[in-house]
């Protein structure tokens, strides 16, 4: 032992300037710009992240597109100034305000994820006629406005305000409303599983009193059949819910409305059924290609006339479907599978 430190004693001393060098180099290199970079995309069977009791098989199946997304460093920067294929993105393009971190962004986008996956479970379970009852809310903050409390986080989940250890937002805005501009209330809050109180200061606006926070409602369901759901921590975003509406509302139905194509799909979706542009499209469309899928089913509008441009200008073969709303994606699909067949 005492031979191994002499060793390492005089190695660090005759090269403790090579050894600096190569620390400061490799934090330039890894540290982080205020870009994400697009270099691709791909496909995700959606099998792989659905488990429905008693369903019915299909021949084909739907795929969730996505995006290759890798955070800005020196090396990313540079290449996508060098590479065409890749795509630079100002973080700023996504934040709400200066003040949010990536970790904001990821919690957002998390929740945005389920907040699709239950719109998707809501429009499959009601086209195909299944039962489903709500059974819990989750009142999830996605926006902290800079005059709010700095201890609030994205992501955190309110519980009660003040001695009101349970309520809804409804009981929440009227309870804000009743109090006096820059009187403080203390929120009751969950974060990583553990419950928080932080005292924030009651603010107005257009004749509105808020506590500078915005919440979404994710909502649980108890369905005849079950349905589970199940994303990887790096997958998030909203704009595979039309997709994931498609899936399960094929698993759903006696009827395979695959007929054994590979179909890619994306867009968001809301609880009336209506689908949503997104970003990235090209290089979703660019993915599914490569993963040689037979049909991309787009929002209709800036999407569907970019991927069509690029089919043009690729000479892709696949199939590209343009739609406003699940209706209108089931009724194109089927009669566009029946002429196929």
């Amino acid at each position: 032992m005492k031979k191994i430190c002499n060793y390492l004693k005089t190695f660090f001393k005759e090269n403790y300037k090579q050894l600096i060098f190569l620390v400061i180099f490799y934090l330039v290199m890894t540290f982080p710009l205020p870009y994400y970079i697009y270099v691709g995309g791909g496909t995700i069977d959606v099998s792989k992240r659905i488990n429905i009791t008693d369903s019915y098989e299909e021949k084909g199946s739907f795929n969730l597109a996505y995006v290759t997304e890798l955070r800005g460093n020196l090396p990313t920067l540079a290449l996508s100034y060098i590479l065409p294929s890749w795509e630079r993105v100002k973080i700023t393009d996504y934040q709400l305000n200066e003040n949010e971190t990536a970790t904001d962004l990821n919690n957002r986008d998390r929740i945005y994820l389920s907040d699709a996956n239950q719109a998707a479970i809501y429009v499959a379970y009601t086209k195909a006629g299944k039962t489903f009852a709500i059974t819990k809310h989750h009142y999830l903050v996605y926006y902290v406005d800079p005059l709010a409390s700095d201890e609030i986080r994205v992501g955190d989940e309110l519980q009660g305000v003040d001695d009101i250890k349970e309520l809804d937002l409804e009981q929440l805005r009227e309870y804000i409303s009743n109090k006096n501009v820059g009187d403080e209330v203390t929120l009751h809050l969950i974060r990583n599983d553990k419950e928080i109180d932080v005292t924030t200061t009651i603010f107005e606006e257009d004749n509105i009193k808020y506590t500078g926070l915005a919440f979404f409602d994710i909502i649980d369901y108890t369905t005849d059949p079950k349905i589970e759901l199940s994303f990887k921590e790096t997958e998030t975003g909203p704009s595979g819910g039309f997709t994931m509406a498609l899936a399960i509302y094929n698993r759903l139905i006696e009827e395979d409305i695959t007929a054994g194509k590979k179909i890619v799909g994306t867009g968001t979706i809301d609880f009336d059924g209506n689908i949503g542009e997104i970003g990235g499209v090209k290089y979703k469309l660019m993915g599914a290609v490569a993963k040689q899928a037979d049909i991309f089913i787009v929002p209709n509008g800036n999407n569907y006339e970019e991927c069509i441009k690029l089919q043009k200008e690729k000479k892709y073969k696949i199939k590209i479907i343009g739609v406003d709303n699940f209706d209108d994606a089931i009724n194109k699909l089927s009669g566009f599978l029946n002429i196929e067949g």
